[in-house]
């Protein structure tokens, strides 16, 4: 028994010692959202204080974590009464909830050049399991200031009702104001920690 979790432990730390931590560079960071919006278009917004920290070793992506945070404050949809809708408790409440999270639980290989990426996300206190799918993760680069980088996007839908994000009106002709389906798309650059 002594034998196999010493195994075990020397197997994790291989792992781990390969994996390369980053930083989510949030200056060249957004989460991005589209909405439907009278029925009949849709209502694109960003954050743009997106942080946390990304584990990766492009020779065993299953073992990828994900653990990043999203200042809620920062919603913009070039519409300021729109977004100060947005912040209200009608929304995403964010005098009690400034941040939303996403922490990952599972990474399965989707293909060669992409991941699928499980986890928690929890928007106004709620937390719901959702995939994230990775995609175009790019080869390590060397900026001009010689920082290491690498970037991908991540997209998933979501239904805002799981988290709390009830409100709506109805519309004189059928239908309602805000649709429930919502498209999230992360477009994320790393670098690398030193």
């Amino acid at each position: 028994m002594k034998k196999n979790l010493a195994i075990a432990l020397i197997l994790v730390s291989a792992t781990l010692a390969s994996a390369t931590d980053y930083k989510i560079d949030p200056t060249h960071t957004s989460a991005g959202f589209s909405v439907r919006h009278l029925m009949i278009s849709n209502v694109t917004g960003q954050f743009t204080n997106v942080q946390g920290v990304v584990i990766y070793d492009p020779a065993n992506p299953k073992a990828t974590v994900l653990d990043a945070s999203i200042d809620t404050k920062t919603v913009d949809t070039r519409e300021p009464k729109r977004d100060e809708h947005l912040r209200s408790a009608d929304f995403l409440d964010v005098a009690n909830h400034p941040v939303m999270t996403f922490k990952s639980k599972k990474v399965v290989r989707a293909d060669k050049d992409s991941l699928k990426l499980l986890g928690d996300l929890t928007i106004r206190g709620v937390t719901r399991e959702v995939t994230l799918d990775v995609a175009g993760i790019t080869q390590e680069i060397k900026d001009p200031w010689g920082n290491i980088k690498r970037g991908a996007t991540a997209t998933t839908k979501v239904n805002r009702k799981d988290f709390g994000l009830t409100w709506n009106a109805a519309l004189e002709t059928g239908g309602v104001v805000v649709g429930d389906e919502v498209t999230i798309t992360i477009n994320v650059e790393l670098t690398k920690a030193k």
